[in-house]
């Protein structure tokens, strides 16, 4: 397994804070005070992306990590658009290092699978990078399996690797339990999923017909999470939740953290108060039955061969 680790070589955090309200939903402010509350709760690894907020994630981040630089893991990604052309990602990096105004980043993903551009051509231009110390480490996301291993294979000729993958995985988004968490463990990548609470479905807070939020603010977020069994599954969480005496996000976020591969949340939110039952997932005794009773309220996927007899 890759370890993440910050450059004195302590392991970054098991959990990460995803900033891509920045500047946004978060002003500057409440920005530097969700930082602090994660440094308390001990979490070392930030992600951000270029094009979030406009360029506003990534330079409040790199302002707040600027101050500890040594003692944050600091992750960012290029590549959502331009075709993945080395121009693209050479104009996606410059723009990214002035935003964030470090040094180097410690862990820059492809942000999605970019087939138009030879992947030779993609990750030559991250281990060059790497090997100007610009980057430490390379990461995919939103790649598929078959993805990850074709541009692993290109990688190692390249002389580097890919070290993490970034997925999206949650109580209601559980395909990458499918072939990309398995395929992971095998390949000794990091594995950060994104979206633990489901867009916020799983706090339970849909189930308030005032409810506001990206799942019926956003056309993307309310097509991803429209089926009903989706709201099922949440209600069932916020029951299980209320019996155990915690909150559904959580039991979703601890649920995600506690998957046999070990893989990393990254943790998000608006405000300090909405960050809390996220933050409050570190340190959750998630056994495995709860977590089976919780994994029990969802539909499982099959397995790759769909041979539903060998699951």
């Amino acid at each position: 397994m890759t370890d993440l680790t910050l450059t004195s070589g302590t392991p970054a955090s098991l959990f990460a804070f995803g900033t891509m309200q920045f500047g946004d939903a978060a002003d500057e402010a409440e920005s530097r005070a969700m930082y602090d509350a994660c440094r308390a709760a001990g979490i070392t690894h930030f992600d951000t992306a270029v094009g979030y907020t406009d360029g506003a994630s990534e330079r409040i981040l790199g302002m707040l990590a600027a101050e500890d630089r040594d003692a944050i893991y600091v992750a960012t990604k290029i590549g959502y658009d331009g075709g993945g052309t080395t121009e693209s990602l050479q104009a996606q990096f410059d723009q990214s290092r002035r935003q964030n105004g470090l040094d180097y980043v410690d862990l820059l993903y492809l942000h999605r699978f970019q087939g138009a551009t030879p992947l030779e051509t993609q990750f030559a231009l991250l281990r060059d990078w790497q090997k100007a110390g610009l980057i430490r480490h390379i990461g995919v996301s939103n790649y598929a399996a078959w993805q990850v291993m074709k541009a692993q294979a290109i990688c190692k000729d390249l002389g580097t690797r890919i070290d993490a993958i970034q997925p999206m995985y949650n109580l209601v988004k559980r395909q990458a339990e499918v072939e990309i968490l398995p395929m992971a463990a095998d390949q000794g990548i990091a594995v950060l999923p994104y979206s633990p609470l489901g867009g916020g479905l799983l706090t339970g807070k849909y189930s308030r017909p005032d409810a506001s939020g990206r799942v019926v603010e956003n056309a993307m977020y309310a097509k991803r999470y429209s089926p009903d069994w989706m709201r099922e599954t949440a209600a069932g969480l916020a029951r299980l939740a209320e019996e155990v005496g915690t909150s559904p996000a959580t039991l979703a976020v601890a649920w995600v953290a506690a998957h046999p591969t070990g893989p990393i949340p990254i943790i998000s939110a608006r405000n300090v108060a909405q960050l809390k039952p996220s933050l409050d997932a570190i340190e959750f005794p998630m056994t495995p039955e709860l977590r089976d009773r919780i994994s029990a309220l969802s539909i499982t996927p099959p397995p790759a061969t769909d041979r539903l007899e060998e699951a």
